[in-house]
């Protein structure tokens, strides 16, 4: 197979999208309210306020197809946007697919991940309303790393829960985030009343995203100076990573092609899946292109092909609004699979919302294919990926060896959410044969 004319897009600084696109206005039916705790009544904004400022809160609750990006944050983002579009083509030749693959890379950011396009966000509305300090949870360590960049960026502290199966087995994430002036404990840990409780209730546990979340929430109400920062599941986090599938389509654009036919992003709270996919789900509802959208999901968490849309708690302490989504159950403790930032037990309410109006599908995969697609992947395009999005890869292998049999050459784009640099003993666990198949 020659090699193609332009292997990568790399769109100039000017063309770093000026809004985040926020795609509620244009579903055919309004999605579900948050729902208040206590008295199951769709929440006000003062109801928030205790963790969120208000400029997030204004967000969450926005109707507006378009909102501005702040000058500050786009400065920052200069940093690592654009990001490249790659044409996987050495992977084409592998496969000797008629497919043609490409991949939007994430990694290219300061700490390696899609995160920190909500997390400079996050703390920069947080600066400007008082707050000194952010609290959050964190799985494989991606986010809490983008938060506690952002922090250092807008000189506030940042404490950071991350999830016990993670802290010991991914220990290079915590020096990173400690390296950025972070403070990292596992979870659950012995500092709040809910880390206690959940360690009482579940001895010996190796952590959720849900136990975080209850521990990370309970020390910001307690402080007036400090605010919660979530980095995936609501509504303003995806809003936030939608510069990623705004860049994707002018680039596919700059590649010769009109759109893509498939679109596969790895899915566990929703953030990276969301912030890919609401762009060209737009196109689709306006009737320009009718892209499929796969959302791939771990196995071992498989909220969207095995759990009930309903309302559910977002943490396990049941601290948090009811959101309405697909979920496994707030009590849930996945496997510890090394894809820990997939490692949560609902959906995002937005890409729940999408689902179940047919306008996406969904794939549950094993750890061990992912790892292999990972592998495979790596040895093509001399990207070692994240554990997260392998299952991306995994899903669109699965595509382009259909194309190949079927003879069909469709454009597929993977959303690969970070580089997996610090995911190197998964890998070798994988490479020894020793790795489950959760």
């Amino acid at each position: 197979m020659k090699a193609p004319e332009k292997t990568k897009v790399v769109l100039d600084e000017t063309k770093i999208p000026t809004h985040w696109y926020n795609i509620v206005p244009d579903f055919p039916e309004p999605p579900p309210p948050h729902l208040h705790p206590g008295t199951r009544e769709p929440l006000a904004p003062e109801d928030m306020t205790a963790i969120f400022p208000m400029g997030l809160i204004a967000q969450e609750a926005s109707t507006e197809r378009w909102i501005e990006i702040p000058e500050p944050v786009r400065e920052i983002y200069r940093l690592w946007r654009p990001s490249p579009m790659i044409r996987a083509w050495r992977l084409e030749q592998e496969l000797g697919t008629p497919a043609r693959i490409y991949y939007k890379y994430e990694g290219a950011s300061p700490v390696g991940s899609h995160k920190t396009n909500s997390a400079v966000a996050q703390a920069y509305f947080n600066k400007i309303e008082g707050k000194k300090r952010l609290t959050t949870e964190t799985g494989a360590g991606q986010w809490g790393s983008a938060l506690a960049f952002a922090c250092d960026v807008f000189d506030m502290d940042c404490d950071i829960w991350q999830v016990r199966s993670s802290y010991e087995g991914k220990p290079y994430r915590h020096v990173l985030m400690e390296t950025f002036g972070a403070t990292v404990v596992a979870s659950p840990s012995e500092l709040t009343e809910a880390g206690k409780a959940l360690r009482e209730r579940f001895p010996d546990t190796t952590g959720s995203l849900g136990m975080a979340i209850s521990e990370a929430i309970e020390a910001a109400v307690k402080d007036p100076d400090a605010s919660y920062s979530l980095g995936s599941v609501l509504n303003h986090v995806l809003l936030h990573q939608t510069v990623i599938g705004q860049e994707a389509l002018l680039q596919l654009a700059e590649f010769g092609e009109q759109s893509a036919d498939v679109v596969y992003g790895c899915a566990g709270g929703g953030s990276n899946l969301g912030g890919l996919a609401f762009p060209f789900m737009r196109e689709n509802l306006e009737g320009r292109t009718k892209t499929r959208i796969v959302a791939c999901e771990p196995k071992a968490a498989p909220s969207l092909t095995e759990g009930e849309y309903t309302y559910d708690f977002g943490d396990t302490a049941q601290m948090t609004p009811l959101l309405k989504m697909y979920t496994l159950g707030a009590d849930f403790v996945p496997d510890p699979v090394h894809a820990g930032g997939l490692r949560y037990h609902g959906m995002a309410p937005l890409l729940s919302h999408a689902y179940h109006l047919g306008l996406m599908d969904a794939i549950a995969i094993k750890q061990r294919e992912a790892f292999a697609a990972g592998l495979l992947f790596a040895r093509c395009e001399g990207i070692v990926p994240a554990s997260e999005s392998n299952h991306a890869i995994a899903g669109a292998l699965r595509e382009a060896k259909q194309a190949k049999d079927d003879g069909t050459s469709p454009v597929i784009v993977i959303g690969v959410s970070g580089s997996g640099q610090l995911d190197l003993p998964a890998y070798a666990e994988f490479l020894a044969g020793e790795m489950p198949d959760s």
